[in-house]
């Protein structure tokens, strides 16, 4: 929980949200502590699943994954009432490389799904040959990316 968090809890995060190959020396001298400390407050923070991980954060046009898509999902109603095909949806999407986030939805959708892939034609395949064909989705709506206002993976702590 976040009321869980010092001061210095929260510095040591904000600045590995912003560069996560920081060496502890150099983390250490940014929250104004030595560098055993440091280490252990990161370590507490990683055991307690403040820090779930550390990834590279890729640019997608450079590596021709250039459209991006939001994908809005309903699932059959008779079927949406049974557990069953909820779970059967979230474990397949699993298995589709193409979605990078999905979120279980309020409201009319029941799904929200961030898709990145190539181009046009390769996002028309995959909803053709995946969304569309799986036996619980009745209704999909896409959303295409124009232009990118602000991307940020960091979260305010």
């Amino acid at each position: 929980m976040k009321n869980d968090l010092d001061r210095t809890d929260r510095r040591i995060l904000t600045e590995l949200q912003r560069n996560g190959r920081l060496s502890n020396q150099e983390l250490a001298d940014r929250v104004s502590l030595s560098p055993s400390p440091c280490l252990r407050r990161v370590r507490r923070l990683e055991e307690a699943g403040y820090i779930r991980r550390y990834a590279a954060l890729l640019d997608t046009d450079k590596i021709g994954l250039r459209l991006l898509a939001y994908v809005s999902i309903r699932l059959n109603k008779v079927l949406r009432s049974s557990h069953a095909s909820m779970s059967d949806f979230a474990r397949d999407v699993q298995e589709w490389p193409e979605v990078v986030e999905c979120y279980a939805m309020s409201g009319d959708m029941d799904y929200l799904l961030r898709v990145q892939v190539e181009d046009l034609s390769q996002f028309s395949r995959f909803a053709m040959d995946k969304v569309m064909q799986h036996p619980a989705v009745v209704d999909m709506r896409s959303s295409f990316a124009l232009q990118r206002i602000k991307e940020r993976a960091e979260v305010p702590v």
